[in-house]
């Protein structure tokens, strides 16, 4: 489980496509303390869960490799990622921990596109679109996880929905880059999901 509070921002320095295209091996170059990086962790990379399968330590910088699966890759912008990527990322919460955020389970739900962005004093606003399977789930003052990142929602009129995003959010995470057209991760609140089922079986 996580928060989406975001840790560091890594990079993507190796990219291995594998089975056919089906995986991709992926080396993310980060912050962390490489002797904090366990075999078998997780790790969310800009919203999605993936499993540390090594880690070492290269001129000086941490990497990890994860594997990106035929799942990740066909439901998130995984399938998008090259050398080069940004990424946020976040480690696994632990008991005792400040939940700064929301919890975020990351398990990408799907994708939401980018529609405008305005950029107004102190802070950015974004106008992003959805499917309408997922829209059902985001409520005006809800909780939404955008590439990983802890959001408020400010708005939301049929699949439209808008977030505000302050200074600080824009320069720790990758969010200052978003521009119109780009498509990023979406996690619904997984309180709105169980209600919504909760709903569905009455």
């Amino acid at each position: 489980m996580f928060t989406g509070i975001v840790t560091d921002i890594g990079e993507i320095v190796g990219f291995t496509p594998t089975a056919q295209g089906q995986l991709h091996r992926l080396r993310i170059a980060c912050r962390y303390d490489q002797t904090t990086i366990a075999d078998g962790a997780s790790i969310a990379c800009n919203g999605v869960c993936l499993t540390v399968v090594a880690s070492g330590v290269e001129a000086g910088r941490t990497w990890f490799d994860v594997d990106a699966a035929a799942e990740t890759l066909a439901l998130t912008t995984a399938r998008h990622w090259k050398v080069g990527t940004r990424l946020n990322l976040e480690r696994a919460l632990k008991i005792g921990d400040e939940l700064g955020g929301h919890i975020v389970a990351g398990h990408a739900d799907g994708i939401a596109t980018l529609v405008s962005r305005e950029d107004l004093p102190d802070m950015a606003r974004f106008e992003l679109s959805t499917t309408r399977e997922l829209a059902r789930f985001i409520a005006t003052k809800g909780s939404i996880t955008l590439d990983g990142v802890s959001l408020t929602v400010n708005t939301v009129k049929d699949v439209i929905f808008s977030v505000l995003i302050i200074p600080h959010t824009l320069t720790v995470t990758t969010i200052g880059g978003w521009k119109a057209g780009a498509e990023v991760n979406i996690e619904v609140d997984l309180m709105a999901r169980y209600a919504a089922r909760l709903t569905e079986m009455k």
